[in-house]
């Protein structure tokens, strides 16, 4: 399950646990097609919380982050950025990533 995030709500969310942040936009090809395959991600690692911040409606944090290419997935752990990937991304390689955090 995900939960849409904004500019209100984004540094809660992030700020305890592991966390993977989706920035997208609707227009996206890319990704509507990532979309499904977080949630397989969900499934294979309970203790992930994710996010979706559509970029469109949250140019600050769009901004914040750098995003120039979407999808763009960041993981956070505790609130900090541990690693990040430009494009979409199967469920497989962010699993095995998450799983690889310290």
């Amino acid at each position: 399950m995900t939960t849409d995030l904004n500019q209100q709500t984004f540094a809660d969310f992030i700020g305890t646990g592991l966390v993977l942040i989706d920035f997208w936009a609707p227009w996206c090809g890319p990704c509507r097609v990532q979309g499904p395959i977080l949630d397989k991600v969900a499934e294979a690692v309970p203790a992930l919380k994710i996010g979706k911040v559509n970029v469109d409606e949250n140019h600050e944090l769009a901004t914040q982050y750098n995003v120039s290419t979407i999808p763009y997935l960041v993981i956070f752990k505790n609130g900090e950025k541990v690693t990040d990937f430009v494009g979409m991304r199967q469920a497989d390689v962010l699993v095995e990533a998450i799983n690889k955090l310290p």
